[in-house]
């Protein structure tokens, strides 16, 4: 099964799960397995289109999905996906 690895601001959601495997073909159904068993990660990770957060960047293993097919990205058993949330803000101060 793939398996999502789940960074410290969201493991509330998981119940301080770091991985966690679902059942699912692409990306999508694993984003919708994800949240069925753990709610909260659908909202979090996909906009009211069904599009990922322009703030959160998802990795299928190395790869960023945006830079391929996206959420139609096919998973296997072996495959990890990472979430990785956008850090930003601040001010530079020379």
């Amino acid at each position: 099964m793939p398996q999502f690895r789940i960074p410290g601001p969201l493991r509330r959601l998981s119940d301080g799960q770091i991985t966690v495997a679902v059942e699912a073909s692409d990306l999508e159904s694993a984003i919708e397995a994800l949240d069925a068993r753990y709610p909260g990660f659908r909202d979090r990770l996909l906009d009211d289109k069904g599009e990922l957060r322009q703030f959160v960047n998802v990795y299928l293993n190395d790869e960023d999905v945006r830079l391929g097919p996206g959420l139609k990205a096919k998973v296997t058993e072996k495959d990890e996906i990472s979430i990785v949330p956008a850090v930003a803000g601040g001010a530079f101060q020379p």
